[in-house]
């Protein structure tokens, strides 16, 4: 027999300075007894209220399980990530440095380093973004159809007016642009900023933070091991 207690939709304060437009949160009540088809059910009514979303679930100690799309974390409600939606995932990122293991100096030097300049982005970040994103395969396409060296899905190379995304001078001035305003906005803090090149600057706003996307998390940290082993080889 199905035991079902609440659903209630509230409306969140929102930062108005914010870019992340406002959201609704929906919390199901469940005993545990409730049926996986009945949870499901609850989560496509939060995600298509929230204009895709991701859920979070978490059961208490009653049994009664909550869901949401903006956890607030804490010791007495330990959300979980418990399904995942399209709109959100990041844009397949496939680890350059395993199919480059090795430092790369030589190839797009005039490029990168030109473009470094002018936006005033660490060239090795530039250089790590590469390695990571292509492994300095100008032709290279991820499954979510980002292409060329900084890997620019159509939309972002639009947004910078990059004409052809697999001509090698054209994706690093999107690339770096692009990198420059995720610096400026996160700060200059370069982490969130690359985060943000992996899973879009609202995905890092919406978290307060590195979203919690094991891809990201990954991506995150092998540009950051990237760029250190650039600086340290000078």
């Amino acid at each position: 027999m199905l035991r079902f207690m609440s659903v209630s939709v509230r409306k969140l304060c929102v930062n108005r300075n914010a870019e992340v437009p406002p959201t609704l949160t929906v919390v199901g009540l469940a005993r545990a007894g409730m049926s996986l088809a009945w949870l499901g059910l609850l989560a496509s009514v939060l995600a298509v209220g929230t204009a895709g979303a991701d859920v979070y679930k978490y059961r208490d100690a009653q049994g009664v399980v909550h869901l949401t799309n903006v956890p607030q974390q804490s010791a007495d409600e330990p959300y979980a990530l418990w399904r995942k939606n399209e709109a959100t995932k990041p844009k397949g990122w496939q680890d350059g440095y395993r199919a480059m293991p090795r430092l790369v100096h030589d190839r797009y030097a005039a490029p990168v380093n030109r473009f470094a300049g002018l936006y005033g982005v660490d060239p090795t970040l530039i250089r790590a973004v590469i390695h990571a994103e292509s492994a300095f395969r100008a032709d290279a396409v991820s499954p979510k159809g980002a292409g060329g060296l900084m890997q620019l899905m159509p939309a972002t190379a639009a947004r910078f007016e990059v004409v052809d995304r697999f001509n090698p001078e054209d994706n690093i001035a999107g690339g770096v642009a692009y990198l420059a305003l995720l610096l400026q906005m996160f700060r200059g803090d370069r982490e969130l900023a690359v985060a943000a090149y992996n899973a879009g600057e609202g995905a890092v706003k919406r978290y307060g933070g590195i979203p919690p996307y094991k891809e990201t998390r990954t991506y995150v940290k092998r540009v950051m091991q990237l760029q250190a082993a650039y600086a340290g080889a000078g």
